[in-house]
C-alpha cells in the first residue's frame, strides 16, 4: 500500500509521514494528484490573463480620458489668446 502511494507521489514529492495517536502506527498520507495541481495552475493562469486584459483596458480608457482633458485645456488656452 505504501509503495503504491509512493509511486503516485514520486513525481511531485508530496508525501507526509503520519503517526496515529491511538494505535501508534506510522503511515504515509497520500499526495495531491498532479492532475488537480495542473488544473489549479491553469485556472490561476487563466485568471491572471483575464485580469491582465481587464487592467490593460482600464489603463487605456484612463489614458484616453486624461488625454481628452489635457487637449481640452490646451484648446481653451489657445482660444483665450
Amino acid at each position: 500500500r505504501r509503495q503504491k502511494w509512493w509511486s503516485v507521489c514520486h513525481s511531485t514529492g508530496f508525501i507526509q509521514k503520519v503517526q496515529c495517536v491511538r494505535s501508534e502506527k506510522i503511515d504515509f498520507k497520500s499526495c495531491i494528484s498532479t492532475g488537480m495541481e495542473e488544473m489549479a495552475f491553469w485556472r490561476f493562469e487563466g485568471t491572471m490573463m483575464g485580469l491582465t486584459v481587464l487592467f490593460v483596458l482600464l489603463v487605456i480608457s484612463r489614458q484616453r480620458a486624461l488625454d481628452r482633458i489635457v487637449s481640452e485645456k490646451v484648446r481653451r488656452q489657445i482660444e483665450s489668446l
